[in-house]
């Protein structure tokens, strides 16, 4: 007998897990009621699914990513995923990428659950929500082309404006592919280029039962929403429908043909209004033309009064001046006669007494030319000096003093020889 070949526990498991994987999980769902729920670290989430009737029951794993809504124990629910072996704990599981509550209870109970939960963190507050641009060019819309949902908000929209560009992510609104690709699309609206991005983000389907509306209150598609970089318009189901998504959008719309009435103004609507303000700027205009003809009349008239009054003192001031200037004048003409009166008068006063003093001068003159010792020594007299001093007294002199003579012409030396005599000059 020839013996087996051997393989290894892992590679067993891993023959196992492939094996496993050939099972095609899209096409089914299981469903069972949640027992022994348990997150642990924050982020890894454990339960196990039941069977009411028969006591069997399969353990279940998944991230709290993939947890689009609240679970507890005993709540029914339906899982999506694929069935393995974890090769470490040898433990078979199925691992859930997507999980529904099933039943109005369950879906309800939910739903309260997220709510509260979201509410806590303030995600619902009128407080952040944004308002919606007057005139929308781009529109951003999520919705699946084959609901009527698209086809009306699309009629409404080309009724009210048109014009606009429509950027349409084709999506499905429930099942199982819905929560990813609703949130895939929004994810790639606001990841568009600024200039390309839409100015508002519309998602819409139409009514239905809780179930179907699971999409628009899983946690995912919410917080998708909330985190939108651009402003999001909700219009889901009918006005008596309300969804998780309808309370964190910045516009809640109650019906799908509302959501494309709140995005764009009513052309006709529009048109009114203009017609309305045309005619009341018109009146506008008219009344304050009307007021500025009124303040212009006034304000000429006011101006002519001034005019008149401002030209009659001017006249009377220039009028003012030429008196002002002929007596001026008059004043300047005799001061100038004044002037020359007494220019002349100082002329005839400085020539006589220029004349008084030449006279005086001759007579100086001649007083001086007679008293010119000069003149006298031409006369014959002569200067005696003896020791450098004039000898008027010949009794000053004695016998052997040295004279100097001064004649007219010369000098001559002397020698007194006599003694004193008087005499008589001739």
């Amino acid at each position: 007998m020839d013996e087996l070949a051997a393989i290894s526990v892992s590679q067993f498991l891993g023959l196992v897990n492939q094996t496993l994987r050939t099972i095609p999980s899209e096409t089914f769902a299981v469903e069972g009621e949640v027992a022994d729920f348990k997150i642990s670290q924050g982020k890894w989430v454990n339960f196990d699914l039941k069977d009411e009737e028969l006591e069997a029951k399969v353990s279940c794993f998944m991230t709290t990513f993939q947890l689009g809504v609240p679970l507890e124990h005993g709540m029914r629910v339906r899982v999506i995923g694929y069935p393995k072996v974890f090769e470490r704990f040898g433990k078979f599981s199925l691992n859930v990428d997507t999980v529904i509550p099933v039943g109005e209870g369950a879906l309800a109970k939910a739903y309260q659950m997220l709510k509260s939960k979201l509410a806590l963190e303030g995600i619902f507050d009128l407080g952040r929500k944004r308002s919606l641009p007057a005139f929308p060019k781009t529109i951003g819309l999520i919705t699946s082309r084959e609901a009527a949902a698209y086809g009306d908000f699309l009629c409404i929209l080309g009724n009210r404006m048109g014009g606009m560009t429509i950027l349409h992510a084709n999506v499905h609104v429930q099942g199982q592919h819905a929560v990813a690709e609703i949130c895939q699309a929004f994810s790639d609206f606001n990841h568009l280029p600024v200039v390309e991005r839409p100015d508002v983000i519309v998602l819409t389907r139409g009514g239905g039962s809780l179930e179907e509306l699971h999409a628009f209150n899983d946690e995912r598609v919410v917080r998708a929403v909330f985190s939108s970089v651009v402003p999001v318009v909700v219009g889901v189901g009918h006005e008596r429908d309300e969804s998780l998504c309808d309370f964190v959008a910045d516009v809640r719309a109650s019906t799908p043909s509302n959501a494309a009435e709140r995005i764009c103004q009513d052309r006709r609507e529009l048109l009114r209004q203009v017609d309305y303000l045309q005619d009341r700027l018109s009146d506008k205009i008219l009344r304050q033309v009307q007021q500025f003809q009124v303040s212009v009349e006034r304000s000429t008239l006011l101006f002519e009064r001034a005019f008149i009054g401002a030209g009659n003192r001017l006249q009377a001031t220039v009028a003012g001046l030429g008196h002002a200037f002929d007596g001026f004048r008059l004043r300047l003409l005799a001061t100038r006669e004044h002037i020359e009166r007494r220019e002349r008068t100082i002329e005839d006063r400085y020539v006589r007494t220029f004349e008084r003093a030449a006279s005086g001068l001759v007579a100086l003159e001649r007083v001086l030319e007679n008293v010119n010792p000069a003149r006298v020594l031409a006369r014959g007299y002569v200067i005696v000096r003896n020791r450098g001093q004039v000898v008027r007294d010949a009794t000053a002199l004695a016998v052997g003093d040295k004279l100097s003579l001064q004649f007219a012409k010369g000098k001559l030396d002397a020698v007194v020889e006599g003694e004193h005599k008087q005499e008589k000059l001739l």
